[in-house]
């Protein structure tokens, strides 16, 4: 998967916006390898929250269009596919971003 407009900077400084912009537009197919326990309804992912012991899925929600997510149970909840990935990884969202900037080969 490659997304052609460079998400890092001369410097290796990253840039925040192209990274959250490049994941979103890839979200359909890397929310599913995040959270392969889950499935699509409507806009959605949904699927068990892999940081507790969930059992069913359902309250754990990730928005495919906005990158919004959140788990209802907890209140845990983020505003972008890096934040989900920092929390999923349990990294700072730098580092979620450096990954995340890895895997879309950008």
């Amino acid at each position: 998967m490659n997304f052609r407009a460079p998400v890092v900077c001369p410097g290796s400084r990253l840039k925040f916006n192209r990274v959250a912009s490049a994941t979103l537009a890839l979200a359909v197919q890397l929310v599913p390898r995040w959270l392969p326990h889950g499935r699509r309804v409507g806009s959605e992912w949904v699927a068990r929250n892999p940081t507790r012991a969930d059992r069913h899925p359902g309250s754990f929600k990730v928005n495919l269009r906005s990158g919004r997510w959140a788990d209802f149970a907890t209140g845990d909840a983020g505003g972008d596919l890096i934040s989900l990935r920092a929390y999923l990884d349990g990294i700072r969202q730098g580092e979620a971003a450096r990954r995340i900037t890895r895997e879309i080969g950008a």
